[in-house]
C-alpha cells in the first residue's frame, strides 16, 4: 500500500513537470507588461509549448519584448529580428487580427528607431480604434492598460 503511494506521488509529481502549461491571454499580457526577463522567458516556454492558433505571433510579440531586457547588443539584435520574422508572418497571414495590430502597436511604439520598426503605428490606432468592442475583454483590458503608457491610445479614445 504504501509503495503504491509513494509511486502514484512520484507519477503525479513528474507529470505536473511534464504537461505543458495551458496558454492564458492574462498571463502573456502580464508578461509583456512586466520588465522582468525571467517571466517573459517562463511565457515563452508557455506559448512554444501551447497549441494555441496563434502561437507565432505570441512567441514573436514576446522575443521583440525580451530584446529589450538582455543586455548585450548582439543578443538584443537576434531576439528582435526572431520575433520580428515570427511576428511579422503570423500578421501577414491573419490581417484581421485586432490583437496582432495591438501587440504591434505597443512594440512600434517603444522600438529603438534603429530598428526601423515603426512604420504601421497610425493604421494600427485606427485598427485598433474601429475594432476595440469586438476583442475578449482579457485583450480590451491590456489595450486600457497599456494607455497608462502610451502616447498613441488614450483611454478616453475608448469611452
Amino acid at each position: 500500500m504504501i509503495c503504491f503511494c509513494v509511486l502514484a506521488l512520484i507519477a503525479t509529481t513528474l507529470n505536473a513537470k511534464t504537461l505543458p502549461q495551458k496558454f492564458d491571454k492574462g498571463a502573456f499580457y502580464e508578461a509583456m507588461k512586466s520588465g522582468d526577463l525571467d517571466v517573459i522567458e517562463k511565457e515563452l516556454e508557455v506559448v512554444r509549448a501551447s497549441s494555441t492558433p496563434n502561437k507565432d505571433g505570441y512567441e514573436g510579440a514576446l522575443l521583440m519584448r525580451k530584446a529589450g531586457l538582455v543586455k548585450r547588443p548582439a543578443e538584443k539584435l537576434k531576439h528582435f529580428k526572431a520575433g520580428r520574422i515570427k511576428f511579422d508572418t503570423a500578421i501577414m497571414a491573419d490581417k484581421d487580427n485586432t490583437e496582432y495590430h495591438f501587440l504591434r502597436l505597443a512594440i512600434q511604439e517603444h522600438a529603438p528607431k534603429i530598428v526601423k520598426y515603426n512604420k504601421d503605428l497610425e493604421a494600427d490606432k485606427e485598427f485598433i480604434l474601429k475594432e476595440y468592442k469586438n476583442l475578449p475583454q482579457v485583450v480590451q483590458q491590456a489595450i486600457l492598460d497599456y494607455t497608462k503608457n502610451s502616447k498613441l491610445l488614450k483611454a478616453q479614445d475608448f469611452s
